[in-house]
């Protein structure tokens, strides 16, 4: 007789007297442990399939020691990059005992829950009492004087003025032309410009008046530049030489 059993999330094949490894359980040495999650059971050539588990079928088990499996080297490299990991793992394990498989006569968990306690409700303090702002008491204000004007009857209201009184109203006074200024200023504008003229004639006069003496003082002065030719020509004759016989004489 043999079984599939789930253990620890592996599965085993076990008989009765089997002795096996698994992943670390949280029973202590010596202790029994039950499994529930049976797969498959043959008894004989009797065979029992879970859909996906047997319903009512263990297997009793005992706890004999818990130890660490054997070291496992992990490593890891990465190729042209200098990184290499060397890491050891061992896995926590428990050696455990086959007791017996049991068909049917599971003990069945308690489904009943614990009564729950009515919870006290706490009294709700009070809350603060939030004032309006100031903005919001104005709407109000407002929303109340339309609907009490919409409710208060028509001889209450005041008559509504004729469209036209109202445009008379609002309409600004056409803006006066400021004729008088205009001619005032256009007259001022005149006399400076004619001013201006009279001004820039003036001074015309002066300046024909003084070319005159420009004039005789050029006279003079190309009078005077004659007489100091003359007087630097006649000063720049050479003297006469005296002849080759007069020096005879001078020496005799």
């Amino acid at each position: 007789m043999y079984a599939i059993v789930d253990i620890a999330g592996q599965q085993f094949r076990v008989e009765k007297g089997q002795k096996i490894y698994v992943h670390r359980l949280e029973e202590g040495e010596g202790q029994s442990v039950n499994f529930d999650k049976i797969l498959l059971i043959d008894n004989g050539g009797k065979i029992l399939i879970g859909e996906p588990v047997i319903e009512g079928a263990f297997i009793e088990g005992k706890v004999l020691s818990h130890l660490k499996g054997d070291k496992v080297i992990v490593f890891k490299k990465k190729r042209r990059k200098g990184y290499r990991v060397k890491n050891g793992h061992r896995q926590f394990m428990s050696h455990i005992e086959i007791v017996s498989i049991n068909e049917k006569g599971a003990p069945k968990k308690s489904a009943v829950k614990p009564a729950e306690k009515p919870r006290a409700e706490k009294p709700k303090a009070d809350e603060p009492v939030k004032k309006p702002s100031p903005a919001a008491e104005a709407k109000d204000a407002v929303k109340k004087a339309a609907k009490a004007e919409a409710e208060a009857p028509s001889s209450m209201k005041p008559e509504a003025e004729p469209a036209a009184a109202r445009e008379a109203t609002f309409k600004k006074p056409a803006a006066k032309k400021p004729v008088a200024k205009t001619t005032a200023a256009k007259k001022s504008a005149s006399k400076t410009s004619a001013s201006k003229k009279s001004t820039s004639s003036k001074p015309a006069a002066k300046s024909t008046t003084a070319a005159k003496p420009a004039k005789a003082s050029g006279s003079a002065k190309s009078a005077a530049g004659v007489t100091i030719a003359k007087t630097t020509k006649a000063a720049a004759k050479p003297r006469a030489k005296p002849k080759s016989g007069d020096k005879g004489k001078k020496a005799g």
